[in-house]
Order: C-alpha cells, then sequence, then structure tokens
C-alpha cells in the first residue's frame, strides 16, 4: 500500500517513516502543504495522512483540492487540533477520519486498514430514498424535498442518508457517530446537535411536515408524523 504522509515536524515524519515502511508501506514524504498537494495530483495513494497546521499550503486547503482532484483518496488528517470545531473543519474539507497527536501507532494503523478496506469493498447500487415529500439520490448526490433542490454539504449528506436509511428507528449518538463520522468524539460532545440543526434549517424549515425528531436521552428519529 502507497501512502503519502504530508507532515512538517521532522521527528513526527522520521517516526511515522519508519513505523509504516516496517508494516511493508511505502511512504512518500512531504514537509509542506504545496509540495503534498503536487504529489498528490501528480500520483496515485491508497491513502494520504494529512497534517493541518503546514507551510505553504494549509492542511485543510491540500485537502479541498486533493478532494476536488481524487474524490476516492481516503484521508486521515493528523493534528494537534483537537477541539470539536477543528475536527469539524477538518471532516468538512473532506477528511474521512481524524486523530489527534500525541496518539497511539496501533491506533493509526487501525484507522489506516479501515479507511483503506472501505475503499476497496464495492458499494452496491443504492435506490433513492424517501419520506414524506422528501428525497434523497445517494448516486447522483441530490436531495429534494416538494420538487425543491436542498444544498447540502457533504457531512450534512452523509448525515442524512443515515437517518433515512434508518427511518422510524431511533438512533443514538454513538450510532450517528460510528456510522457518520467514524471518529472516536467524545459523546459529550455537541458537533451532533451542530449538524442536526443544520440539517433542521434546510430540511424542516418551511416544510410540513417536520420529519427530524428529538428523543431527549435517547436520540434522533425521522418520521412523518404527517
Amino acid at each position: 500500500m502507497k501512502i503519502l504522509l504530508v507532515e512538517d515536524e521532522p521527528s513526527v515524519a522520521a517516526f511515522l517513516h519508519q513505523g509504516l515502511t516496517e508494516q511493508d508501506y511505502t511512504v512518500d514524504l512531504a514537509a509542506d502543504g504545496l509540495l503534498g498537494l503536487r504529489r498528490a495530483q501528480e500520483n496515485r495513494y491508497d491513502c494520504l495522512i494529512l497534517d493541518q497546521m503546514l507551510p505553504g499550503l494549509s492542511g485543510l486547503e491540500v485537502c479541498r483540492q486533493v478532494r476536488a482532484h481524487d474524490p476516492g483518496v481516503p484521508i486521515l488528517m493528523l493534528t494537534a487540533l483537537g477541539e470539536t470545531d477543528d475536527k469539524i473543519r477538518g471532516l468538512d474539507a473532506g477528511a474521512d477520519d481524524y486523530l489527534v497527536k500525541p496518539f497511539a501507532f496501533d491506533e493509526l494503523l487501525a484507522r489506516l486498514r479501515a479507511l483503506v478496506r472501505r475503499r476497496t469493498e464495492a458499494p452496491a447500487p443504492k435506490a433513492i430514498l424517501h419520506l414524506a415529500d422528501l428525497t434523497l439520490d445517494p448516486g447522483a448526490k441530490r436531495v429534494e424535498r416538494a420538487g425543491q433542490a436542498i444544498q447540502l454539504t457533504a457531512r450534512e449528506f452523509a448525515l442524512l442518508e443515515y437517518l433515512l436509511r434508518n427511518q422510524n428507528r431511533v438512533v443514538s449518538r454513538a450510532d450517528l457517530l460510528e456510522h457518520v463520522w467514524d471518529l472516536s468524539f467524545d459523546t459529550g460532545s455537541n458537533v451532533i446537535d451542530v449538524y442536526i440543526n443544520f440539517l433542521r434549517k434546510k430540511v424542516d424549515k418551511g416544510f410540513e411536515p417536520k420529519l427530524i425528531h428529538t428523543l431527549v436521552g435517547m436520540g434522533y428519529v425521522m418520521k412523518n408524523e404527517g
């Protein structure tokens, strides 16, 4: 497996390069964002490990531009910025996973394996999802309500898709973190509430009936009570 490691701290880069090489990974190094972006655009990688704070070009911007060039490549954001808002920015920029320094190397390896495994598993065709006058097309990445197009970010789309696939069933915060973010966020974090609120403003505001419901202490359920 070929990995691009974009990391400007020499000691961290050397540690990761040695550890990954010993695990039989092929590792290309880049010490700044501009070089990292160029290598990602010129070569094909199985996974990118990307620091968020980089000279030349920030990790967030590298992530955005890589996503535009290769939408499917797995990206693991590796950074010392561990606040919820930092994680949200990294995920919204296109990262698939987010690991905060300091970290356990075994956990890094497990996350890499999971990211690559998801990419290589061929997904089955997904049918269009419906609830009341809301439709979500997973293939076209399109959402409409009452015939009106709704623009969602990638994370909002993933959250709505998971809720629709589990409509009429209560899903917990832990369920959403595991299946939508695939991260070990603190379940006390407000990231779920933030994104549920985003969705409500786009999917429910101005429409009837309301489809996204909160069950205090249990989680969320998407259903038509109209």
